[in-house]
């Protein structure tokens, strides 16, 4: 057992898996930003229905943040911590001045399918290297974002 960590993975493994991690907290952080911004800036005839919306989404997000910084320490490596690291290694970009409902819809949207991606690359990676736990949390994230993803288009018709 000398040629693995101390959950049993091998270490190059669980520094690949940390890499990805790391990257899709920063896009997690990016997009938990946005979602703020747009809980905050919401103006029109939505307003009610799309604030507590938002809400939901970014409290959610606050919480993967969290789960994902955790894993990445589980693996025996440090999540990245500081907003500069996240806006410099995150694929989605800040979202600003943003306030039009159906703007902000797309701008979730967009970030869910960002986020999907991202994980469905480190399922695969975990598969790889026997990581159940890292694969059963994105697995789970996966699943619950695709319903979001399909509510999200079907609201924008």
């Amino acid at each position: 057992m000398s040629d693995t960590n101390a959950i049993g993975l091998h270490p190059a493994s669980a520094s690949q898996l940390a890499d990805k991690l790391n990257a899709l907290l920063a896009n997690y952080q990016v997009f938990y930003m946005n979602v703020r911004g747009y809980h905050w800036n919401i103006k029109g005839p939505e307003f009610f229905e799309l604030h507590a919306k938002f809400e939901e989404f970014y409290t959610d997000l606050l919480t993967k943040v969290d789960e994902v910084a955790e894993r990445i320490l589980t693996l025996g490596h440090q999540p990245i911590h500081a907003y500069s690291d996240y806006v410099a290694t995150a694929s989605l970009k800040e979202d600003k001045n943003v306030h039009d409902g159906a703007t902000c819809v797309r701008g979730v949207l967009t970030g869910y399918q960002t986020l999907i991606e991202l994980q469905r690359e480190i399922l695969s990676l975990a598969s790889d290297a026997d990581d159940e736990g890292t694969a059963a949390q994105v697995g789970d994230y996966i699943r619950e974002q695709e319903k979001t993803v399909w509510m999200l288009g079907a609201y924008l018709g």
